[in-house]
């Protein structure tokens, strides 16, 4: 028998919890509504969108993916902001092809164009993971997360009130050899554009350390490690991040497969550091997820999938749940995105 064709079944009697809405309301801080990431649904009726989200109890939606040109800002601000201003945060972006066009000016005119999204309405700035792996200056070379000359960026961002969502480098397993004690090596079959081996690539500790940099340097900057501070399996290293830089926040997408394999860990950690952790899916506005997430924050259900498909997508294990205490679910679920999204 293959390892693909191998669906084991557990013989656990266990407790199985549906939490259909969360406890308090919920701010999703982290997702995406376009063609790539988040379902398309720039192409779809809003109504459908917001009756799902109703549905769902998720009362505001931070967009990631005005980031992907000027007309995509544009066509996410027009369908989505427009309309339910109330409910959508869009976030813009840097293009970073444009280095190789304007040459040294580059970080100046990269900060002046986050001054014009904000006065269309972005309320955010996305950074994706592509710095510290891919991105190149006019000289070609590759630029390091702290690269001090994209200074102008960040100080900009923190002049207009723009938060910065971030990722870099993660998971690690990414950056491993493709081989047999590669816990990620189904996924990385699956989507072998995703491996980042080092070398050739930089080494996750490299690019990881960047970000620690970056953030400590432009403490005035209100930083989002997206997918719990880019380090998911190592909370220890976030909880330092955390203490160092009051600036630097967390939000929780696409990592519950990390947070639940280590819930005495993860607990410690969401108890701790409650006041700079935010609620985020990144998996679009899909009511299944949601509520895997939910049941995973709220119950103490033991040894469940964390995927909505039989085999979960980052690996084959199972997860715990935190059942955490009311006044830290509410502010993971929307105090701490409504502080830093709204100023409250």
């Amino acid at each position: 028998m293959l390892l693909q064709d191998y669906r084991p079944q557990s013989k656990l009697v266990t407790k199985s919890t549906l939490i259909s809405k969360p406890c308090f309301a919920v701010i999703d801080a982290h997702n995406h509504l376009g063609q790539a990431f988040g379902g398309g649904w720039d192409q779809r009726p809003i109504g459908e969108l917001l009756d799902q989200l109703d549905q769902a109890g998720v009362v505001r939606y931070v967009d990631l993916d005005g980031g992907w040109g000027e007309h995509i800002l544009e066509t996410h601000l027009d369908h989505f902001k427009q309309p339910a201003p109330e409910r959508f945060h869009i976030f813009g972006g840097v293009d970073w092809s444009m280095w190789e066009v304007k040459g040294s000016s580059f970080p100046e005119w990269a900060a002046h164009k986050l001054r014009l999204q904000k006065l269309r309405g972005a309320e955010g700035l996305k950074i994706w993971k592509g710095l510290g792996l891919h991105v190149k200056d006019h000289l070609g070379m590759l630029v390091n997360v702290d690269d001090s000359r994209l200074a102008p960026i960040w100080e900009t961002a923190a002049e207009i009130g723009f938060p910065v969502m971030i990722h870099v480098a993660d998971p690690v397993a990414f950056f491993d050899p493709i081989d047999e004690n590669n816990e990620r090596w189904e996924e990385l079959r699956e989507h072998p554009d995703w491996a980042f081996t080092s070398p050739p690539n930089p080494s996750f500790n490299h690019i990881i350390q960047g970000l620690a940099n970056l953030v400590e340097t432009h403490k005035n900057t209100t930083f989002i490690g997206a997918h719990v501070g880019c380090y998911a399996e190592n909370l220890a290293w976030v909880g330092a991040m955390l203490d160092r830089c009051p600036n630097f926040h967390v939000d929780i997408s696409a990592r519950i497969s990390e947070l639940g394999r280590q819930p005495y860990a993860a607990k410690r950690f969401m108890l701790q550091y409650s006041d700079r952790i935010l609620f985020g899916s990144d998996m679009g506005p899909d009511l299944d997820t949601y509520r895997i997430i939910f049941r995973f924050l709220e119950t103490e259900d033991e040894y469940f999938n964390y995927g909505t498909s039989v085999i979960p997508g980052q690996g084959r294990w199972q997860i715990y749940g935190l059942n955490l205490p009311c006044e830290v679910l509410e502010k993971v679920y929307f105090k701490n995105a409504e502080r830093l999204l709204l100023g409250k």
